[in-house]
């Protein structure tokens, strides 16, 4: 069947295009692209005037909790709230219950998401047996199975050999090593960024340099072996500069920031309601500088990719005290309208550099198809709709978990429509997208 998207601005950085174009999908494929196509055999589906045709965006760092935490979420409704929030994959982290760290989970994860026919689903395999850090995974296996990248993620990678291993490894499969980035003799039973804020709060630290360190010895062993090492989340003005300094160096290095940590700080802990346990992520948000210096990261180019690191969690994980709850937030459904309202409408990056974000550069880094409308490629396309009014809500979240610090705000910008395949997935019934 083929679908003809008529009369959009489409902004598909890698083939140069920002304009007002059709695109015409055969299938599940990308058949043209260009200037008053033809409409014959098509349905017509007529772009509003101002929303936006990009490639699919794509969260390469998520937590689908399935198998195991289906309490917290599944598969379903991780793509679910996936394609609600603009993106068409998403590469979920491999602290499962068993942990992803054999072709049997990673499998079964695939099933799920195919079961589910909605966003694409990446796993991302661990580094270690049982995310203990004491022995390689079978990284080999990881991948003929389907994983992407191999991860820790909860935890960093234990010792310095076991992360030189790990780039060595991985790099005979042109696969990422991704590190949460976390001194954990530093962090200790830290639950807060170690600040004013916390110790005014009665709440233990966890200092930015903890982050820092764990960037800078990876960056070195990325260095030394050719390997290709990307800092998660990052959220530390000291981890950041690591990673610039490892650019200009010429190593393999990456890295992303989450919107919670170039929009918020941790005066949120403390007002308007102290000790809100939705505002307890890992790592935590930290003061003004380090938010300053994520923004700063996006505008000059330092960071590859905004990711979610969409954290589900049940309400009576978190309706306890602070000390005792569990890290993180769900960040699926309120990416696309953070980064438009306080990235692009304050005029910091244009849509190019968000296409680039959220699209591109998590595709060339997975090395997974996506992240262009050209000719053959998979028809997976997001439509945005750039003034659309959008408040959070989360009773409405599609999310089986509803743990999101944005409850109550208003953002300009969304999201119109989710096509994965040439499906629409998901249609916005207040963004007028037919």
């Amino acid at each position: 069947m083929k679908r003809l998207l008529k009369g959009g601005r489409v902004v598909d950085p890698v083939n140069g295009r920002d304009g007002i174009f059709d695109v015409l999908i055969d299938g599940d494929r990308i058949a043209q692209v260009g200037t008053n196509l033809s409409t014959d055999g098509a349905e017509v589906i007529n772009i509003p005037s101002g929303q936006v045709v990009c490639p699919g965006l794509i969260d390469m760092h998520v937590h689908l909790r399935e198998p195991g935490q289906e309490h917290k979420e599944t598969v379903a409704t991780g793509v679910a709230s996936a394609v609600a929030g603009g993106f068409t994959a998403v590469a979920c982290m491999p602290n499962t219950r068993p942990v992803n760290d054999n072709a049997g989970v990673t499998r079964l994860i695939l099933q799920k998401a195919a079961e589910a026919s909605l966003a694409r689903v990446y796993p991302i395999g661990a580094v270690s047996r049982g995310q203990k850090g004491e022995e390689l995974a079978d990284i080999a296996e990881l991948k003929e199975a389907g994983c992407v990248a191999v991860t820790d993620d909860g935890l960093p990678i234990a010792t310095a050999l076991l992360a030189r291993r790990a780039l060595e490894y991985t790099s005979m499969f042109n696969m990422p090593v991704i590190e949460h980035c976390e001194d954990q003799t530093l962090k200790g039973d830290g639950v807060a960024h170690e600040g004013p804020v916390a110790a005014s709060l009665g709440l233990r630290g966890i200092p930015g340099v903890a982050e820092a360190i764990t960037a800078g010895r990876d960056i070195l062993l990325a260095e030394m072996t050719g390997g290709h090492i990307h800092i998660a989340h990052m959220s530390a003005w000291t981890t950041i500069e690591a990673v610039r300094q490892g650019k200009s160096r010429g190593v393999k290095v990456t890295c992303e920031v989450c919107p919670h940590h170039f929009t918020l700080t941790d005066d949120l802990l403390a007002a308007p309601v102290a000790y809100d346990t939705n505002t307890k992520m890992n790592p935590p948000l930290r003061e003004a500088r380090d938010r300053d210096a994520m923004i700063a990261g996006i505008v000059d180019g330092t960071v590859d990719v905004i990711s979610t690191d969409h954290a589900p969690h049940h309400y009576d994980e978190k309706n306890v005290e602070f000390d005792r709850a569990p890290f993180g937030i769900v960040g699926l459904e309120t990416a696309v309208s953070i980064t438009l309202d306080k990235l692009v409408h304050t005029g910091l990056i244009t849509l190019t550099r968000m296409v680039e974000l959220m699209s591109v550069n998590p595709a060339r880094i997975l090395n997974v198809p996506g992240g262009s409308l050209a000719v053959g490629e998979p028809a997976d396309i997001t439509v945005l709709a750039l003034e659309l009014p959008v408040t959070v809500d989360k009773t409405r979240l599609v999310s089986k978990s509803k743990n999101t610090p944005y409850h109550g705000w208003s953002f300009k910008g969304g999201v119109a429509a989710t096509i994965v395949g040439g499906r629409t997935v998901y249609e916005n019934p207040h963004a007028g997208h037919r």
